[in-house]
């Protein structure tokens, strides 16, 4: 009988993805799941960042000075925009002013680790002291201009932060003592439990020498790594979500009760640190720092960063940086084998401009057909896993190989035989016959 209402075949006709109860919550359905989830998306995912780590640690064994160099800039520019994108990306406030908090760390380190010679001050702090003592200065400088950050928004804060740049240039030029002027200061390298990184003294490893560039590309990378991660766990987090609210509605925020003015200036001042961190990065790559760099061009690029990589993400943001901050040295090293881009001071396009100029182009692509950016095209190109659809098996309430059976926890399955086919009584009725009124009739008929 149940054979015939469920229209299966025989009672042990059965799946042997089914189990037991047919298709029941098993110990094989939870280990097959298990399975498949470590040999797809999962699996892939482990390995592609395996493979990651795997080449970051190997590239100063392989690559000469210059692309060690070149990843050294990219490292430091990945920091600095995704503090920028915590801000901006997460939050929805424009800064203009994020060179201001880079120079605040650079100098801030040189100044507290050099000692004092020809002029030049100096603390001669140890220089792990000195970089985490110029990360908090520039998230002071970041309280300090919070206030405003907090009651501003959208271009009105953009305009605001811009005064930041050119009171920062001006302290630069003029406080000789400290900056060095428009010569700059050589940056002092960093001692770290007694290994220095810095060319000397020699250091070989598996007959590969390690002078100062390939030290510094580890700490780096250590670096990059532990600010995206406290970044992403802010953004995956409650606080996360209150910027993203405040990003999206404001209002809507504060109805939440979401404190909207401390958290925009606490933002603010995180990506502050962000940007002195970077800062402090910078000085150790470059060597020497030189107010000409910290200027409003920084700040456009870091806004083009974070565009192009993808407003909101760590990972966009990182991708961004990488592009921005490689394409120019990419130009400057081939840039005779490339059409119209001449060597600086030669009258033609610079490899500078010509970086600005592709990727302003990039900017414009990306407003216009990838608002997702780099990393919204690289979900679009990845390939998506096909669905596991699983045939459902209609089942009548007295069949023992139904999902839960007649006193199952969910109770009898509805989906078994239709009411329109048992009548009130449990009997097999034809599904074309009416019904009958529901009047009584003390002279039955025949047909009763």
């Amino acid at each position: 009988m149940s054979d015939r209402l469920t229209g299966d075949g025989p009672a042990g006709d059965e799946r042997p993805e089914d189990g037991p109860a047919g298709g029941g919550d098993t110990g094989n359905g939870r280990t097959g799941a298990l399975t498949r989830g470590l040999t797809g998306n999962g699996l892939a995912r482990v390995l592609t960042r395996s493979a990651a780590v795997a080449v970051a640690v190997a590239v100063p064994f392989y690559l000469e000075g210059f692309w060690l160099q070149a990843g050294l800039f990219a490292m430091s520019a990945a920091v600095g925009a995704i503090g920028l994108n915590l801000l901006t990306g997460a939050t929805g406030q424009l800064s203009m002013g994020h060179a201001f908090f880079l120079a605040v760390g650079a100098y801030c380190y040189v100044h507290l680790s050099a000692e004092p010679e020809g002029g030049l001050g100096g603390l001669g702090l140890p220089t792990p002291l000195a970089a985490v003592l110029a990360v908090l200065a520039a998230g002071v400088a970041g309280g300090v201009f919070s206030p405003i950050a907090g009651r501003l928004k959208g271009a009105y804060l953009g305009i605001a932060t811009l005064a930041l740049i050119f009171l920062g240039r001006h302290v630069l030029f003029n406080a000789t003592p400290v900056t060095g002027g428009y010569n700059g200061r050589s940056v002092p390298p960093m001692e770290l439990f007694g290994f220095v990184f810095a060319d000397s003294p020699a250091l070989v490893v598996a007959q590969v020498p390690f002078g100062a560039l390939e030290r510094l590309w580890f700490l780096g990378l250590a670096v990059l790594v532990c600010a995206a991660v406290f970044a992403r766990g802010v953004l995956a987090g409650r606080p996360g979500r209150a910027m993203n609210t405040i990003r999206d509605h404001e209002i809507a925020a504060g109805v939440m009760g979401v404190p909207v003015a401390r958290y925009r200036a606490g933002v603010f001042v995180l990506s502050s640190m962000y940007g002195g961190l970077a800062g402090v990065l910078l000085a150790l790559a470059f060597q020497r720092t030189v107010p000409e760099y910290f200027g409003i061009l920084l700040s456009l690029d870091y806004l083009a960063m974070i565009v192009i990589g993808g407003l909101g993400s760590v990972a966009g943001a990182v991708a961004g940086a990488v592009f921005v901050s490689m394409l120019p040295q990419l130009l400057t090293r081939y840039g005779d084998a490339l059409p119209l881009v001449a060597e600086p001071g030669s009258g033609g396009i610079s490899p500078a401009e010509a970086a600005r100029v592709l990727y302003g182009a990039a900017v414009v692509a990306v407003v216009l057909f990838l608002p997702g950016g780099l990393l919204g095209l690289a979900g679009r190109l990845r390939p998506r896993p096909a669905r596991r659809t699983s045939p459902v098996r209609r089942t009548s309430p007295a069949d023992p190989m139904g999902p839960a059976g007649p006193a199952g926890p969910s109770g009898p399955d509805r989906r078994a035989v239709p009411a329109a086919e048992t009548g009130p009584a449990g009997r097999s009725e034809k599904p074309g016959k009416p019904e009958k009124s529901g009047k009584t009739s003390l002279n039955p008929s025949p047909d009763d």
